[in-house]
């Protein structure tokens, strides 16, 4: 039997390249391939490196969907149901929304991990049983979790190819991230399995994609210790409670820790107990950033803009803020109520919902009506914080007084985003892999 898996290609945010679409594989994907290569063939297809090729005939198409991607998943989709393909349609946002969405564009719908459904759904197409839902019907072990198929990557087409997950989901229930509606569950993976995936992806600087790497602090302790013959150079995202567990903070820094990302959101009280972001104490912020600045660990802090304590005059005192606690690389987002959240549902009920054009709804649009500002005043203020941020004058400003990050610094906010465009040509004719491996180089040895 061949079945095709699909990554439908993502829309780009302003501030974006190419090279964000060629930042690593998808994992979830990859995951399908090594549950189902034994007894099948399989293909996979991303569209965000190649085209996807319509001149075959698979048994079962399997497309990954995000918010985002849902209209063009359903373009897709309608390609191959009209040559007598079978269409499963997965992916976090089937999980989190699946009755929003519209009847008769998929065949299938896969609610939950991959583990608990693929199985299922190839069994039935097999005995021409094939139902319309499938369900994980129970949370996952840690030991039930499946590794993704490294070896089936095109490497060359990815700027990081070491990409590792330690777990699943996340303990918190932040209103306005996926993880806030109940069908996400939260687990760690065996720990020999992860260290199998770090031999399995053939480098020592590894990209820990969790949703939050010290989700649960005792399996994290151990596992940086069982890390740590392995002299990794590693990059995570945590919660921000994690600055204040001295000891897990030596452990990170002893075991190779080079970055966390981390969700500030906002560093106005108000906007963040709006959505119940409960490990997030905004008088503590600085007290954080100094416990992992001691550690010579840098942040890659995320703010949400767009909250309901937020003004216009936000943009400004963040950034000063910012700029301040020489905080080394910020990602932004506009305030994006996904469907299936706690936000979507409030908002809804609210009549605040702006359109239903879920293209739109990748952080980089404004979809909702704010509270404390006009819809043009959040979008401007997105777009002036990003070129504030990354302007030259603030580079410089934001450098660390740690001598030793100052390469990676230098690297991720030149190559990466203020000269983009110019690193994207070169990731063009050499490959990103290349790319990726030459500015990871750079930064260890400058």
């Amino acid at each position: 039997m061949l079945i095709k898996l699909i990554q439908p290609k993502m829309y780009r945010r302003p501030m974006d390249t190419d090279i964000k679409l060629h930042m690593a594989p998808p994992l979830g994907l990859l995951t399908i391939v090594n549950l189902v290569r034994k007894e099948h063939q399989v293909q996979l297809e991303n569209e965000n490196i190649q085209q996807i090729h319509y001149d075959d005939t698979p048994d079962i198409v399997g497309i990954s969907v995000t918010v985002d991607t849902l209209p063009r998943a359903i373009e897709i989709s309608r390609h191959f149901r009209e040559k007598g393909c079978i269409v499963v349609a997965g992916g976090i946002h089937i999980t989190t929304a699946y009755d929003t969405i519209p009847e008769n564009v998929f065949d299938v719908l896969c609610i939950g991990a991959a583990e608990g459904t693929w199985p299922q759904i190839i069994k039935d197409f097999q005995e021409n049983n094939l139902k319309p839902v499938y369900r994980c019907q129970k949370a996952l072990e840690g030991n039930q979790i499946v590794s993704p198929a490294y070896d089936f990557l095109k490497k060359g087409e990815y700027l990081y190819c070491h990409v590792v997950h330690t777990s699943r989901g996340c303990p918190f229930r932040c209103d306005f991230c996926y993880n806030s509606a109940k069908a996400h569950q939260y687990v760690n993976r065996n720990i020999e399995d992860v260290l199998a995936d770090i031999k399995a992806v053939r480098s020592r600087h590894i990209m820990f994609i969790d949703d939050n790497f010290a989700g649960n602090p005792k399996w994290t302790k151990q596992f940086l210790k069982e890390i740590m013959p392995l002299h990794l150079k590693w990059r995570a995202a945590v919660s921000i409670n994690t600055a204040f567990d001295e000891e897990m903070l030596d452990l990170m820094k002893e075991s190779g820790c080079q970055s966390l990302f981390i969700g500030f959101e906002s560093i106005n009280p108000e906007s963040v107990r709006g959505v119940h972001k409960v490990q997030n104490h905004t008088q503590e912020y600085e007290k954080a950033i100094r416990a992992i600045h001691e550690k010579g660990i840098m942040i890659n802090a995320s703010f949400v803009f767009g909250l309901d304590g937020d003004s216009p005059e936000t943009f400004r005192t963040t950034l000063d803020w910012i700029v301040k606690n020489k905080i080394e690389t910020v990602t932004s987002h506009i305030l994006t109520p996904y469907p299936g959240t706690a936000l979507y549902d409030r908002m809804k009920a609210e009549g605040r919902i702006l359109t239903e054009d879920l293209s739109l709804y990748n952080t980089a649009h404004v979809v909702y009506q704010p509270k404390g500002m006009t819809k043009q005043e959040l979008y401007q203020g997105y777009l002036w914080i990003y070129k504030q941020i990354y302007s030259l004058k603030n580079i410089i400003r934001r450098c660390p007084e740690s001598k030793s990050v100052r390469a990676s610094y230098f690297t991720f906010n030149f190559l990466y985003r203020k000269y983009g465009k110019f690193t994207d040509k070169l990731c063009r004719a050499l490959s990103y892999e290349k790319i990726g491996s030459i500015a990871e180089r750079i930064a260890k040895s400058i």
